[in-house]
């Protein structure tokens, strides 16, 4: 779960407050009532996001997979899914009525999306150079019973706060890969 003092934040839709745009929107838009600049605050917090998907515009090697704690209208499940693209900006979209994408202390890529049902946490990975089809294959089974452990994790895949960070300025604790940016 996201916490605001040692996490770095990329964009968020929860708990928008008026007050905290109210200076900068009454100096564009002076005339405005306060529905409309509720309305604005809401659509340039939306654009904010497309802004975010530039800035992390970055092509990996393989695809990401996202490792989901789901908040389900039956329970608490495991799952994953996978963005095949290899693009760090294609895991900022989502469904969901609130969503906050952010960086952890130790680096890791994650999202709280609340939902009717509840909420659900991603973590976001992507496969280390040289791991073959049968360890990623065995990694997504033990994902889909709930019987995967960090290290299962941590041996398949590799996070990606460091080429985040690359673009923010901001750095994490231990393993640090070299950053590959691929060109299209």
């Amino acid at each position: 779960m996201y916490q605001e003092s040692t996490d770095h934040l990329i964009w968020s839709n929860y708990d928008l407050d008026l007050e905290d745009w109210r200076e900068s929107l009454e100096e564009l838009y002076p005339h405005y009532s306060e529905d409309e600049l509720y309305e604005q605050m809401y659509d340039s917090n939306a654009a904010n996001l497309d802004d975010e998907r530039c800035n992390l515009d970055i092509q990996l090697s393989s695809p990401i997979l996202v490792i989901g704690d789901l908040g389900l209208w039956y329970g608490r499940r495991t799952g994953y899914k996978e963005i095949e693209s290899g693009n760090i900006r294609d895991c900022l979209y989502s469904d969901t009525d609130y969503t906050t994408w952010y960086v952890d202390k130790d680096g890791e890529f994650r999202c709280d999306a609340t939902h009717h049902d509840g909420t659900n946490h991603y973590r976001y990975r992507t496969y280390r150079d040289g791991v073959t089809d049968e360890q990623i294959e065995d990694l997504k089974e033990k994902l889909y019973c709930g019987e995967a452990t960090e290290k299962d994790i941590e041996k398949v895949t590799r996070r990606l706060g460091d080429e985040i960070g690359a673009v923010y300025g901001w750095e994490f604790p231990g393993e640090k890969p070299k950053v590959k940016v691929y060109e299209r």
